[in-house]
């Protein structure tokens, strides 16, 4: 009787394998960036599901780690682990991001956070985020249902970071002002919350209800039908979400291609400068480069012309026959 047929590893095993052997021979050092999810996809010809193993993998064994702003990137603590002959078989599990006891559902919602802040909401899920606490996945549900609810939490959480003042600065404008930086600044330190928020399906949590309801009372007073008010606290969030996901989507192309804007810029000189100096676009030769890759001075803009059109609104007065239910 022949001995069983020797199955080959999986594919997300032997490309984990490529991996090890190069950090543990220091060809991958502490700190350095590791290729994206579909970067491994496209480099090895499988799977982005595939891929995400090989990442899973990497991860559960303390090789490599999330970054914020970074990526997935080498550990630290992968210079600790043994030499190259340590075994290619089945990973390791890692020891518990939590102490025995500590998983609670801040705790949970934190984890999901650095995950999404470093490498996006795609990357969020509930065998991933297990993965990352040191825990099995089913222990997870008992803080969430699944990953809507806990993208929901995530996105409310994120907004309990900032408070609001009570009553805040004087007059209408100053307010709606604050409101709308304030959910900037939010969207500036976690590009993947735009994504996380819908206006025609709102989220019905605490956090994210106290900005529309802060908003509402900026504009009591104003003598607006309450149509009118809740447009405008929709509007604000939706202008800054417009520019925050531009924002978001060069956070993620710089991530899945390892270059920066400027770089990317810089390769384009040579054919920007070859159609700026046609002739065919004279207005757009005329327009500072640096102009239209400043997303913080294009949220101020947006802004303040909004703020401007709905002030005029409010001096000359509303007319309720153009309001629609």
């Amino acid at each position: 009787m022949t001995s069983a047929t020797h199955r080959p590893d999986p594919p997300y095993r032997r490309i984990a394998a490529e991996f090890r052997t190069r950090i543990l021979a220091g060809d991958l050092r502490p700190g350095d960036r590791v290729p994206s999810i579909r970067q491994i996809a496209q480099r090895w010809g499988v799977a982005v599901a595939t891929a995400t193993k090989v990442v899973a993998a990497l991860r559960e064994e303390g090789l490599v780690e999330a970054k914020v702003g970074a990526g997935t990137v080498v550990s630290v603590r992968a210079g600790r682990n043994e030499g190259p002959s340590a075994p290619s078989g089945p990973p390791k599990p890692r020891q518990a991001g939590a102490p025995k006891g500590s998983l609670n559902r801040r705790y949970v919602l934190h984890a999901a956070i650095a995950i999404a802040d470093a490498e996006g909401l795609d990357a969020v899920s509930m065998r991933r985020l297990a993965a990352e606490l040191g825990t099995g996945p089913m222990s997870l549900y008992r803080h969430v249902t699944g990953k809507d609810e806990l993208v929901t939490q995530m996105a409310d959480e994120v907004f309990g970071e900032t408070e609001l003042p009570d009553p805040g600065p004087e007059g209408w404008r100053a307010k709606l002002e604050l409101v709308s930086r304030r959910q900037w600044e939010l969207c500036r330190r976690h590009f993947w919350l735009p994504e996380a928020v819908s206006f025609t399906r709102p989220l019905l949590v605490p956090n994210m209800m106290a900005h529309t309801e802060w908003t509402l009372r900026a504009l009591d007073g104003l003598g607006l039908p309450p149509q009118i008010r809740i447009r405008e606290a929709l509007t604000l969030p939706a202008l800054v979400s417009t520019v925050a996901l531009s924002m978001a989507q060069e956070a993620e192309a710089a991530q899945e291609t390892g270059m920066t804007h400027d770089g990317w810029r810089l390769i384009q000189r040579n054919r920007a400068d070859e159609l700026l100096s046609s002739g065919q676009f004279p207005l757009l030769a005329m327009v500072p480069e640096e102009t239209v890759a400043d997303l913080d001075g294009m949220f101020d803009y947006i802004l303040a012309r909004h703020l401007d059109g709905f002030a005029a609104m409010v001096e000359r007065g509303f007319d309720s026959s153009s309001v629609t239910d």
